[in-house]
C-alpha cells in the first residue's frame, strides 16, 4: 500500500509514491495513450524515471487495454520489481531504462 506523504504541498508519484520535489524531473501520463484515443483521459503525475519504465515495458495498445489505471499498472508483474527497486532510490534519481526488445 502506497502512503501519500503530502508535506508542504510536494506531489507525489502515482507510481512509486515517493515525493516529487520541483527539482525533479516529473511528467504527466495519460493512463489511456494519446496514440489510442486518449487525449481526454485521466493523467497521473509521475517521476519522468517511472513514466520512462512504463513506455519501456508496455506498448501503447498495452497500456489502453490491460493497463488503464493506477492500481493495474502497481500490480503487474512487469513493475512490481522496479517499484520495489526505485523507492530505495531518493527521487531525484535517474538512471538509464532498457529498450523493449521486438
Amino acid at each position: 500500500m502506497l502512503k501519500n506523504k503530502i508535506k508542504e504541498n510536494i506531489p507525489v508519484c502515482g507510481l512509486c509514491g515517493r515525493e516529487i520535489p520541483d527539482h525533479v524531473p516529473q511528467s504527466k501520463h495519460h493512463l489511456i495513450p494519446r496514440s489510442k484515443g486518449g487525449k481526454k483521459s485521466p493523467v497521473i503525475l509521475l517521476h519522468h524515471q517511472c513514466h520512462k519504465e512504463i513506455h519501456s515495458k508496455f506498448s501503447d495498445s498495452a497500456l489502453a487495454i490491460s493497463y488503464n489505471s493506477v492500481n493495474k499498472l502497481r500490480n503487474s508483474s512487469q513493475l512490481k520489481g522496479f517499484i520495489r527497486w526505485i523507492r530505495k532510490r531518493p527521487p531525484g534519481f535517474l538512471s538509464r531504462t532498457k529498450r523493449p526488445t521486438k
